[in-house]
């Protein structure tokens, strides 16, 4: 079992890059993501509940809801941690820069080797194919969840709709180029099994990703590429995202003094662990919920 629950949400840190960066993307999902941290915190800003033995006893719910191994929280939030510790993250040098502090890029160079894009569509993929599955687990639906999540994503909101605002930007726009959805599309479909269990984002998830073996999780990812690319092709056409206007909000944020897109890619995926930071909002959230529906 991971940390309890209100143990994760009151470790969320309140500043540092991933804090920065998330809201550099305000502009794009206007008012949706609020920076919660803190467990009490979260009860109250999600129920708006004052009274303090109500918190208490939500609090006290909500915790024995993600202790229990037949629900699917645990497994969720074990399924955002692995999926956002696969970009080969430069934790000592992330440290070195104070919490707080504008991060020089230029220090970064010499330390970040953009990946392959091959490798970064592949990276993207098993990101969605994690996020499905996810939903799934927090929802308690059986299966592999690919119908319900498709019928979903259009209503997400708060941490969940930021969540995808990030990977589309940080994972996808800035690494891949305005052409990101058709890039993956065209490097995924011509995968073959050994490609996905030679990749290490594979070999991390891969105990959570249904299909029965290789050739069958591979079919899985590829099917959850395809149930998000429209959805995603749309939230970009739609809200007019370019890489050149993420990289331009994420400048007022964060001292970004290279506009060289694969190394901002480079440093975002170094610096930031937007995944499992609003995946963890996200599960305490649908735990709060579902405390305050029981009690």
């Amino acid at each position: 079992m991971s940390k309890p629950i209100f143990e994760l949400i009151n470790e969320l840190p309140t500043s540092g890059t991933t804090v920065m960066s998330l809201k550099a993307l305000d502009y794009i999902v206007p008012g949706e993501w609020q920076n919660i941290s803190g467990f009490e915190n979260m009860i109250t800003l999600v129920t708006g509940e004052s009274d303090q033995a109500m918190i208490q006893q939500i609090g006290e719910r909500a915790i024995t809801l993600y202790n229990d191994p037949a629900e699917g929280y645990q497994r969720a939030v074990w399924l955002y941690q692995t999926a956002n510790s696969i970009g080969g993250k430069l934790g000592a040098a992330a440290l070195a820069n104070k919490i707080g502090e504008s991060v020089s890029f230029l220090s970064f160079l010499e330390k970040i080797t953009p990946k392959a894009d091959k490798a970064q569509a592949i990276d993207f993929s098993i990101k969605v194919a994690a996020e499905i599955i996810a939903y799934a687990k927090i929802n308690g639906i059986p299966g592999d969840g690919v119908a319900e999540f498709m019928g979903a994503v259009g209503d997400y909101g708060k941490e969940s709709i930021m969540r995808l605002a990030a990977l589309t930007c940080f994972d996808g726009l800035i690494p891949l180029g305005p052409d990101f959805l058709r890039k993956i599309e065209e490097f995924i479909s011509g995968l073959v099994p050994h490609d996905l269990t030679s990749n290490p984002a594979f070999s991390a998830v891969s105990s959570m990703i249904p299909g029965g073996g290789a050739e069958g999780q591979l079919g899985f990812v590829q099917q959850g590429f395809n149930s998000i690319k429209g959805w995603m092709g749309n939230f970009v056409s739609s809200k007019g995202i370019t890489a050149e206007g993420v990289v331009g909000s994420l400048k007022n944020f964060i001292e970004i003094s290279d506009d060289k897109l694969d190394y901002v890619a480079g440093f975002l995926d170094a610096t930031t662990n937007y995944f499992d930071y609003t995946g963890v909002q996200t599960v305490g959230r649908r735990l709060i919920e579902r405390a305050v529906a029981e009690i």
